[in-house]
This record gives C-alpha cells, sequence and structure tokens, in this order.
C-alpha cells in the first residue's frame, strides 16, 4: 500500500479498502508490542486528535492505579494492512499522552526515541542518524518451561538440532546441522528457507524493505533477516513489525520463534549488530580518511559508545540471559574496543564497501531481546556525547583476542558480566541520557527499579537446575 500521511487519508483508506476494523499499537516499557482494536467506523479524524482512551496501570512499568487513564494518539504514517487477521484490518502505531495535560507521556518509549531524533537536530551535529539492526533469532518445533516451589525446567526441540542425529525419526535422515555450522548451508541441511522467505515477503509487503534472510550460525533454526537501514523512530517501528511478522508467519507452519539472545547451552547466541551513521543534509559525517576510512566525528562517536557502554547495555543487553550471550568464544562482542576486522570487539568497522554512503559503524552488543526505542536512542545519545565531547576512542584492536598475551589482554575492557552489573553502570553513568530531558531521571530509576525488581532479584531467587548437579550430593 501506498503511504499514507494524513488522518483524511487513513479515512478514505478505510472506505475505500473497506477495512473492518483498526488496531492500535503501542509498546510498554520492557519491550513487549500491545494492542486493542475498535471498529473501523470510530476511526474519525477527530480520533487522531483527542486520542482513544485505555488504562495505563495494567501496562507494566507504567501508570499508578490511581492515575491509570491514559490516551493513544495513533500516528497515520504508520499504518499498514494486518497480513494476519481474519477480518480486514488496518493497524496504526500510536503515541502515548496524559488526558489530563495533553503532554507527551515520559515513559512511553516511543516518545523517547522521538525526543533523541529531535535533540539531535539542536546540537547541529546531523540532521539524521540512520540504524540497520541485524537481528537473530530461533525458530523452534516446541519449548516447554516451567519454574515453581519443587522443579524447574526447560526443554527447547528442532526437527534440525544436531541433538537429533539420533532420534528414531521412521526415518532419520541424517542431514541435522552441526553445532556452529548453521552459516550457511542449502537444504535439506537447512530446513526453514520457505518459512524465512514467507517471513521476508510478508515483512515486505507491509512496507519493510530487506536486503537478505539466511540460516546463522547455530544448529537447531537460529536464523536471520537483514532491514535496510532507516531514521531512528522509523526503524524501532520496523523492528517491531519484524519481531510480529516472524513470531506470527513461525506460528502459521506449527513453529515457534524466540528472540531470546542465549536459548541454547554450547552454541551462538542471537546478537542484533546495529549499524549506525550520522549525515547532514546528503553528506555522511562518519566517512573521512581516518582508520578504516573514518571521519573524526565517526572516531568520536565510537568514543562515546565504547565509554558509556556499560551502562549503555542496560538498554541494548537488557535480560539477564543477555549475559549468557556475552562471553568469550563464540564471536560474542565482549571487548570494550574497536576494530574493522575483530568481531569480538564492542565496535567494528564493516570493510565490504569503501563507497562514502557505506561507511558506518556496528555496535555488536545489542540483542533482539531490547526495547528498540529505548536501546536506539540510547546509543544516539552516547554516539552524540563521543561527538561533542570530543572522546577518543584510543587505538584499535586488530589483533587475534585469544592469542593476546595474558598481560595485554587484561589491558582490554570488557563488557559488563550481568545485567546488575550493567544496571548498576547504568546507575553511576546517566547524565548524558538527560540532555533536553530525552531520557528523564523517572524514566533512569524505574527501569533500574523495574528490571531489578522483576528480573535480577527474581531470578537470584530461584535454584538453578546445574546447582543440583554441583551440589545435590554436598
Amino acid at each position: 500500500m501506498d503511504a499514507l500521511k494524513t488522518p483524511r487519508e487513513i479515512a478514505a483508506f478505510i472506505q475505500k479498502e473497506q477495512i473492518e476494523v483498526v488496531d492500535l499499537r503501542f509498546m510498554d516499557f520492557p519491550g513487549l508490542w500491545q494492542h486493542f482494536s475498535i471498529p473501523a467506523r470510530e476511526m474519525s479524524e477527530e480520533a487522531f486528535e483527542r486520542g482513544v482512551g485505555f488504562d495505563g496501570s495494567s501496562i507494566r512499568g507504567w501508570q499508578a492505579i490511581n492515575e491509570s487513564d491514559m490516551l493513544v494518539k495513533p500516528v497515520p504514517e504508520t499504518a499498514f494492512v494486518d497480513p494476519f487477521f481474519a477480518a480486514k484490518t488496518l493497524v496504526l502505531i500510536c503515541n502515548i499522552c496524559d488526558p489530563v495535560t495533553g503532554e507527551d507521556y515520559t515513559r512511553d518509549p516511543r516518545n523517547i526515541a522521538r525526543k533523541a531524533e529531535a535533540y539531535l537536530k539542536t546540537t547541529g551535529v546531523a540532521d539524521i542518524a540512520y540504524f540497520g539492526p541485524e537481528a537473530e533469532f530461533f525458530i523452534f518445533d516446541d519449548v516447554r518451561f516451567d519454574q515453581n516451589a519443587h522443579e524447574g525446567y526447560y526443554h527447547l526441540n528442532s526437527d534440525e538440532g544436531q541433538w537429533n542425529s539420533g532420534r528414531i525419526e521412521n526415518p532419520n535422515m541424517g542431514y541435522k546441522i552441526r553445532y556452529k555450522e548453521g552459516y550457511f548451508p542449502v537444504p535439506p541441511m537447512d530446513t526453514l528457507q520457505d518459512i524465512r522467505s514467507e517471513m521476508m515477503l510478508t515483512m515486505e509487503r507491509i512496507g519493510i524493505p530487506i536486503e537478505a534472510q539466511h540460516h546463522e550460525v547455530a544448529t537447531g533454526g537460529q536464523s536471520e533477516i537483514d532491514m535496510r537501514f532507516s531514521s531512528l523512530v522509523r526503524m524501532a517501528d520496523s523492528m517491531l513489525k519484524y519481531k510480529y511478522v516472524i513470531k506470527n508467519v513461525a506460528r502459521k507452519y506449527n513453529k515457534t520463534a524466540t528472540f531470546m539472545p542465549k536459548p541454547i547451552f554450547g552454541d551462538n547466541g542471537s546478537g542484533m549488530h546495529v549499524h549506525l551513521s550520522l549525515w547532514k543534509g546528503e553528506k555522511n559525517l562518519f566517512y573521512g580518511e581516518g582508520y578504516a576510512g573514518l571521519s573524526e566525528c565517526a572516531m568520536y562517536a565510537i568514543g562515546g559508545l565504547l565509554k558509556h557502554a556499560p551502562g549503555l547495555l542496560a538498554f541494548t543487553s537488557p535480560t539477564t540471559n543477555s549475559y549468557k550471550r556475552l562471553v568469550p568464544g563464540y564471536e560474542a562482542p565482549v571487548n570494550l574496543a574497536y576494530s574493522r576486522r575483530n568481531r569480538s570487539a564492542a565496535v567494528r568497522i564493516p570493510m565490504y564497501s569503501t563507497a562514502p554512503r557505506a561507511k558506518r559503524l556496528e555496535f555488536r552488543c545489542p540483542d533482539p531481546s531490547c526495547n528498540p526505542y529505548l536501546a536506539f536512542s540510547a546509543m544516539l545519545m552516547a554516539a552524540l556525547d563521543g561527538v561533542l565531547n570530543k572522546i577518543d576512542p584510543g587505538e584499535p584492536l586488530d589483533k587475534d583476542i585469544y592469542d593476546l598475551p595474558p598481560e595485554e589482554l587484561a589491558k582490554v575492557p570488557q563488557t559488563p558480566g550481568s545485567l546488575r552489573e550493567s544496571l548498576t553502570a547504568l546507575e553511576k553513568d546517566h547524565a548524558y541520557l538527560l540532555k533536553n530531558d530525552v531520557f528523564t531521571q523517572d524514566v533512569i530509576e524505574t527501569w533500574i527499579r523495574y528490571k531489578m525488581d522483576k528480573e535480577v532479584l527474581a531470578l537470584d531467587l530461584r535454584p538453578h537446575p546445574w546447582e543440583f548437579a554441583l551440589y545435590y550430593d554436598i
């Protein structure tokens, strides 16, 4: 469908295409898409201005029960026809507003991303920031998990998983992907080509340009579909559509998709390497004559990302499971350094093309469990802090990390070892996020409190299955 830009165009489209339902979507604080639907006749032009009410106290990390009323205000240019619902449904992504003051809600992640884009322009550094995430995910055939007072377990299965090479399948054809060898053999080993192609084409139909799809390194259904880069808010919107399509196409095939960073022990986890560049007019500010074809602006941006990385990861790698991925040995970006060829460095400079328009940074720490509005905004704020304060990133790390002598390796700073460590770092280092009220102090404190109470401490309280293997016979 052609891009719709105004409430009047939306109203005309609803009539012309005989839309039956309008689905209003927004992002909760931790990072899940939420929605409710109204009959298409209720989507008047005035509704875009006055908003539609809902209960904000039932959304994670949001309002208290005594101040629960909130408004969603649909954004016309985000419209797309849902590819999965039986009734013909038009989806509109919404901003969140306070019904009393009429102001944008400070804990609305999309509002934070909009403010980050606005702040960029006020600095005079650049007009636009482009983001290109490469989100990985797993497609499984079955998942079971539970934790209660007397038991705790998880069980994953994939027909192409190496662990099923000896399973009785009547017949077992033997084409199982070996651990760390999923990048990327043709079928019959790759069993997910048709599913990924349907995911890719469905995304294209709802307005997300795709560059490639392929199997990823891990056994057991790890995959990747790459979107073409876009501006911050638009890319975060696309990231939510991306997850929605992948999960629902998987379900159509009676499979299940997860963006959990490290579901399989002993094989690669799922990252979301994010490509970033700053532009002014038609000029890519990251292209230059320095190291790896970078400009001084790009080097300072790297300096900001590396300086703030320990706390920044609380937004870009925001789950306890994220730190099961950020460990040495799996191409994990655990070293807070930059390099044009070292994939264990937090920042890599892709060298596939030397064209000025293609020059960019790749921040490799993020994973797809993040809330993209918050993660991209925090990345932009860190990079801008580097540019504005001319933060020196130091020397590049082009050596093989695993061949470094211990005394040299000890000098390379590493990513936090846990979500608790990253949240502690964020608590100490977040002044750069508060510029122009992009992130408010309330948002930072609420994020830390929510993550500590609901995730870090919740996990600390529960026995782990491996503890029984280690300690039961003590």
